[in-house]
């Protein structure tokens, strides 16, 4: 037994239970009680790395917000003079081939649709319909038989080729969807009517200027009503409850 030296007077049951810790001694740590299951050092493991998370959002977002934001503000937008509006006599199609941007070459190589309707309240009214089936982005076709002779012209985006054309419709070769002539669907797996181009008259010649996708379109022609949305990928929904299932969009050409 370890001797204890005590100054002064010292109660004996004191000195008998300081004498019984020293022989027992006490617990490292203590024990956790029964009912404690998130000891404190996995709490502030839990908050330091949910603040690391915080703040990296904050940093990050930013950036990223940044960098993606010019392309989906452009999502779509173009500038493409296709030439004289001449080249497009009223109730007639033409198949219009075209370059968005001709310095990158042939990828940017598109294919419309274009029927001149005349005038609406005084304005040139034209449809023009994208070529890029809704369902899988394959080409579609027109229904129809391609009349007279094809055309060269020149527009301030390079060379613009024109056929004319009579469609009763439009179809993908690649799975059979099926179009009428305002590009709703009418068979096959599409999703939504086929995209369409805004368009102005700037100093009489044909300039399209976005892309945009159309859920369906009511009537015909320059009286048409046209359910536009913002561009959306092939085979992706613009109304009804599947749009949810696309909350964003990448940027689309």
């Amino acid at each position: 037994m370890s001797t204890i030296k005590t100054f002064g007077t010292v109660d004996p049951r004191s000195l008998a239970q300081l004498e019984r810790c020293m022989e027992v001694g006490d617990a490292e740590l203590p024990e956790h009680e029964p009912g404690e299951r998130f000891p404190r050092s996995k709490f502030l493991e839990g908050a330091t790395l949910g603040l690391g998370g915080v703040i990296g959002g904050v940093v990050t977002v930013p950036v990223i917000a940044a960098t993606l934001g010019p392309a989906f503000g452009k999502q779509g937008k173009h500038y493409v003079d296709l030439g004289s509006l001449d080249n497009f006599p009223e109730g007639d199609w033409k198949i219009t081939h075209f370059f968005l941007h001709p310095d990158e070459g042939e990828v940017t190589r598109r294919t419309a649709y274009i029927r001149y309707n005349g005038t609406l309240d005084g304005k040139p009214s034209l449809t023009i319909i994208s070529n890029r089936c809704a369902h899988l982005g394959c080409p579609v076709q027109a229904n129809g038989p391609s009349l007279g002779k094809a055309v060269n012209t020149q527009g301030k985006n390079g060379s613009v080729h024109l056929v004319p054309t009579q469609p009763a419709g439009f179809g993908c070769p690649c799975h059979g969807g099926q179009y009428d002539t305002e590009g709703n669907r009418t068979a096959g797996p599409p999703v939504r009517a086929l995209d369409r181009y805004e368009y102005e008259i700037v100093n009489g010649r044909l300039v399209l200027t976005k892309t945009y996708s159309v859920g369906h379109v009511k009537g015909q022609g320059a009286q048409a009503i046209i359910y536009k949305y913002r561009l959306a990928g092939p085979g992706e929904h613009v109304d009804g409850w599947e749009q949810i299932l696309y909350p964003l969009n990448p940027p689309h050409g």
